[in-house]
């Protein structure tokens, strides 16, 4: 057990911790807690002035275009640039928008459709965010993860520092 006065620097330890789960064969789960409330996290999350200055991938790439349309039905498209201009995309439809509480969006690759659900949950002015990916089969979700951890390692502690300076 561990004694009362270790707890809170063990849970300070686990703060800027990205955790990653595979609760079954075809899901990827992503928990990561903010110093933030969740108003300023969902937006983070939401609105395409702040994602650009985080949401980027790898070091030296840029996010050029970020188009949002929150609301069930409604689409998003991102598109990434790296060092040497090359661009990538990506983009889905959101099929459930709970604000700031959940969001639901699925894209599809390869033939292949992924649903993401995004939870926010807010504890004394931290926020929780816990993304479950449902991949169409194992093969597809062990192919993505170790990209997805790469990314969202980077874009975790972008974000950090960009809810530390909106705050």
């Amino acid at each position: 057990m561990t004694p009362r006065s270790d707890a809170p620097a063990a849970a300070a330890g686990r703060r800027h911790e990205t955790n990653y789960s595979t609760p079954s064969e075809r899901e990827l789960v992503i928990t990561r807690t903010f110093d933030a409330p969740r108003s300023l996290v969902w937006a983070a999350f939401t609105d395409p002035k702040h994602l650009p200055h985080w949401h980027t991938g790898p070091d030296g790439f840029t996010m050029p275009v970020c188009e949002i349309d929150l609301r069930p039905g409604g689409s998003w498209r991102y598109v990434w640039r790296n060092a040497q201009g090359r661009e990538f995309s990506a983009t889905g439809t959101y099929r459930d928008v709970e604000p700031p509480t959940r969001l639901v969006s699925v894209t599809h690759f390869e033939g292949e459709e992924q649903t993401s659900t995004t939870t926010f949950a807010e504890e004394s002015g931290r926020t929780t965010v816990t993304v479950t990916m449902l991949f169409a089969s194992k093969a597809s979700r062990d192919r993505g993860l170790p990209y997805a951890k790469v990314g969202t390692e980077m874009n975790h502690a972008r974000l950090d520092a960009y809810l530390a300076s909106r705050r």
